[in-house]
């Protein structure tokens, strides 16, 4: 079977699961072995079900005193019921549409059921549980069971078996690196690892897969790099930008000064802007340190000069956002310079209008979303490109909208706080700035880590912040509940706090799986203090910016790395009023109440990022990621650090010896088929 073969050349995969595979984007057989599993289930000792278990994952050794019991509801589903004790402890059992179970019980036998264990009227109950004979559970005790994404209609079990006969009927490469580095590094070769890191027999080699296929993430992002840095060319500044002193008396003007870092990152900016050659600068501002601003005077010269500028944002409303600000800036500056936005969702006319506006002026500033870069869209002189948020856009994106101008100049924002030693490898071919500094009317952020028992009390606190008419964002890791997954997720979580809450407040729910339209609509009703409550998954975590709330409330804290941790927590604090964080810790491990009250120490990111690289180990694989930066399959900047610094070291070695790979074509060869299979998106 070829690795090009369509998914539905998989014994077992018909039409219907083609079209559920080619939602999760597999469409062929290379796609799903490249489809890797987000976590792994050990399966747990039987317990005996208390309420400390209650809305916990669980496995019981129970006894059928009875048969059970198939009934048909009034919506014509089929109901198979069952009382299952554990000792004297009765739990309520219920299968949907699984009919077919009945015949596999025999009353007086113990059966272990795994499942999420509820409390329903006072009675412990599980649905959907799976089932096992003693002997066959201890069997799959021993096992590392791959759990995948999912979408309605895709079970585990299917995706499960779809993967072994693609490996089964497939025969993959083994030489992708140069034997000499995976000796050196001792690395396990790519066929073993790929099938480990679905399959793993062990967790030891399930981190040495994984090591594999994150430090090869990596080199090859690397090599591909620094190939395109030698072969790129420094092409002269023809564009005649000068400061202009309007520019200095709207700075004056406004009511806070500058830090010392962004008047220092305008100095850095200024001095590209006028220097011999075209540059690229990457500025690294933690949350809420006033990059908008930077970004703002920076393009009001450009427009000055005789130029246009253009800043890209990751979101209709930042994008939205931005071009507010910047209408009233520019009228607070008294200059004659028009400000245009295109967005996806805009009118054809809305577009058009805006398109002649550009067109018609020679200096202007033009904000968008990804419309900026749509076929049609077309600039003057454009000397300046600003991308907000850079992780969000690839280097192909962020290239289409510099070739909208004559070799703009580049800036890239980002407010991923990247210790500089890794901001040195993954920005090569870039100027690095960084505004550490937050402005001074800025309250620091009390935070706080709590346990389960404290809930009552942090929805109290939530509930007193809507009384002073704050707004508050609460951030779960899933979507929706998860068979596999201990974890809070947005569906059931805005249910419940409605019942809580009894309805009270207007809750808003967000999360990745939505429509744009639809996550625009929440974003901007949030924005507009329409709802008290924004029940979000880390979608939120680059988006609109809201001076009114005041509280974020990360559940199930223990499973996001602490970069994650603290963009998130920079969704607040953006107004005047004193802002708060609740980390919400459900693990019992004492090495994840330290970890977390790290966020105690200190609001700085680069501190915090720092402190999660030392921290960080093999154990945490499987959390939420931390840092989306690059959107690597596998790799994970923080975590891989050794990886990266390996990778690195290891490219510029054989770039020394051979700078167009011209003695290694095989290499060259594999780095394009990984590059064209999009094994990370660049």
């Amino acid at each position: 079977m070829d690795l090009l073969s369509n998914i539905d050349s998989i014994k077992g995969v018909g039409e219907k699961t083609t079209k559920l595979f080619n939602k999760l984007g597999v469409y062929t057989i290379e796609d799903i072995l490249l489809f890797f599993p987000r976590t792994y289930l050990v399966y747990p000792k039987p317990s005996t079900p208390d309420k400390d278990s209650v809305d916990s994952l669980i496995s019981i050794a129970g006894r059928l005193k009875n048969s059970p019991k198939f009934f048909r509801t009034r919506n014509k589903m089929d109901v198979l019921s069952a009382v299952a004790y554990v000792d004297d402890i009765p739990v309520d059992l219920v299968w949907f549409n699984s009919n077919y179970l009945k015949s596999n019980f025999e009353p007086g036998k113990i059966y272990i059921f795994y499942g999420r264990l509820v409390l329903d009227k006072g009675r412990y109950k599980m649905s959907q549980p799976s089932i096992f004979t003693p002997e066959k559970y201890l069997e799959v005790q021993k096992q590392i069971q791959p759990i995948y994404h999912l979408t309605k209609g895709l079970s585990n079990n299917l995706v499960l078996k779809s993967v072994r006969e693609a490996f089964d009927k497939c025969n993959i490469s083994k030489e992708r690196l140069p034997l000499e580095l995976e000796t050196r590094n001792k690395l396990m070769p790519y066929d073993k690892a790929l099938f480990t890191y679905h399959f793993p027999e062990t967790f030891d080699k399930l981190v040495a897969a994984r090591r594999r296929l994150a430090y090869e993430e990596m080199f090859f992002f690397i090599l591909n790099s620094r190939l395109q840095e030698n072969e790129s060319v420094s092409f002269p500044n023809e564009f005649k930008i000068n400061h202009h002193q309007i520019t200095d008396d709207f700075k004056n003007e406004l009511a806070f000064s500058l830090t010392n870092d962004q008047e220092n990152v305008l100095s850095d900016i200024l001095s590209d802007l006028q220097g011999p050659y075209v540059t690229q600068r990457l500025i690294q501002g933690d949350v809420g340190s006033g990059k908008t601003i930077v970004a703002f005077l920076a393009m009001l010269d450009v427009a000055l000069s005789g130029y246009q500028a253009a800043i890209m944002a990751p979101t209709e409303v930042l994008a939205k956002q931005h071009y507010q600000n910047f209408v009233e800036w520019v009228k607070s500056a008294g200059v004659n310079v028009p400000v245009a936005l295109f967005t996806g969702s805009m009118k054809a006319s809305e577009k058009k209008s805006m398109q002649k506006l550009v067109e018609e002026n020679n200096s202007c500033l033009i904000i968008g979303t990804h419309a900026l870069i749509s076929d049609g869209r077309t600039f003057g002189d454009l000397a300046l490109v600003i991308t907000d948020e850079q992780h969000r856009f690839g280097v192909q994106q962020r290239d289409k909208l510099s070739s909208k101008g004559n070799h703009p100049h580049m800036i890239v924002m980002s407010a991923t706080p990247i210790p500089r030693t890794l901001a040195m490898i993954l920005y090569g071919n870039m100027h690095v700035s960084i505004i550490k500094q937050l402005p001074a009317n800025r309250l620091p952020i009390k935070t706080c880590v709590i346990k389960e028992s404290r809930r009552a009390t942090a929805f109290k606190f939530v509930a007193d912040e809507i009384a002073k008419n704050h707004q508050v964002y609460i951030i779960c890791p899933l979507v929706e509940a998860s068979e596999t997954t201990e974890a809070q997720n947005v569906t059931d979580y805005s249910k419940k706090l409605k019942s809580y809450f009894r309805d009270k407040y207007s809750i808003g729910v967000l999360h990745g799986k939505m429509k744009p339209s639809e996550k625009n609509q929440v974003m901007e009703d949030f924005a507009e203090h329409k709802t008290q409550i924004l029940v979000s998954t880390t979608v939120v975590e680059v988006g609109v910016n809201v001076p009114n709330a005041t509280v974020i409330m990360i559940e199930n804290a223990n499973r996001f790395g602490l970069a994650a941790l603290h963009q998130l927590r920079g969704r607040v604090g953006r107004g005047d009023a004193q802002s708060y964080c609740i980390l919400m810790n459900a693990s019992q491990d004492n090495h994840e109440s330290e970890r977390l009250n790290i966020m105690l120490k200190s609001n700085d990111g680069f501190f915090i990022a720092k402190e999660d690289l030392k921290l960080r180990g093999p154990g945490d694989m499987f959390g939420v990621r931390q840092s989306g930066e690059f959107s690597f399959k596998v790799a994970d900047i923080y975590q891989d650090a050794d990886e990266l610094e390996l990778a690195s070291s290891d490219v510029d070695s054989i770039l020394k010896e051979d700078p167009s790979l011209d003695n290694h074509l095989e290499l060259r060869s594999t780095m394009n088929l990984f590059l064209a299979n999009q094994f990370y998106v660049l």
